[in-house]
């Protein structure tokens, strides 16, 4: 008598362990979860703060608003009384964003000479990145770095005062040296 053949069953699929599975909606959630919020802020105004763990290295945010040129920069906020609150940044030679304009949350990232953040610009587009790990609850912040010259009048720099509080306050959201002198040493060398 011969024997019947057994066909053969396909292996049964593994199925992930419970906690995968969990590590995996866990990770869906948070990724849906926003990084910060905007309220108001010990520095200035209003800020940004995280309101999840944000990883050294993260993309946080795109600074957007309308693109223009510096001359309409300039006609725009001649107009204004200068308190040195803009939502100006500088693109390059030819491109300024007012966020002030279209804008989003990226405008309310304060200065601070202790930063968490910095700008990078890429293909004339602005985003802030997280240069360490920052904790839920932490305002961001990135230096501004604004640029100025030694002629500059020292009554419109006192305007560019910094309120951020860090233990390494240089009191100022300018730059350490003037535009003219930066543009001198280059030349010298």
């Amino acid at each position: 008598m011969k024997k019947a053949k057994q066909k053969k069953s396909a292996p049964a699929k593994k199925q992930p362990p419970h906690h995968a599975h969990m590590r995996r909606a866990k990770s869906a959630k948070k990724a849906a979860e926003p990084m910060f919020e905007v309220r108001r802020s010990k520095i200035h105004g209003r800020g940004v703060y995280a309101t999840r763990r944000i990883r050294k290295g993260t993309r946080v945010v795109e600074y957007i608003g309308e693109r223009i040129s510096h001359d309409v920069a300039d006609d725009r906020y001649d107009l204004k009384d200068d308190d040195g609150h803009t939502f100006l940044f500088v693109v390059n030679d030819d491109i300024c964003i007012d966020a002030g304009v279209g804008g989003n949350a990226a405008r309310f990232i304060n200065h601070t000479c202790n930063p968490n953040c910095e700008t990078i610009i890429e293909n004339d587009r602005v985003f802030i990145d997280a240069i360490r790990t920052i904790q839920p609850g932490d305002e961001l912040g990135y230096d501004y770095q604004l640029t100025w010259e030694s002629t500059d009048d020292p009554e419109e720099l006192q305007l560019y005062a910094c309120r951020c509080g860090a233990p390494q306050c240089r009191g100022t959201m300018l730059d350490v040296t003037p535009l003219d002198k930066k543009k001198g040493t280059k030349r010298r060398r």
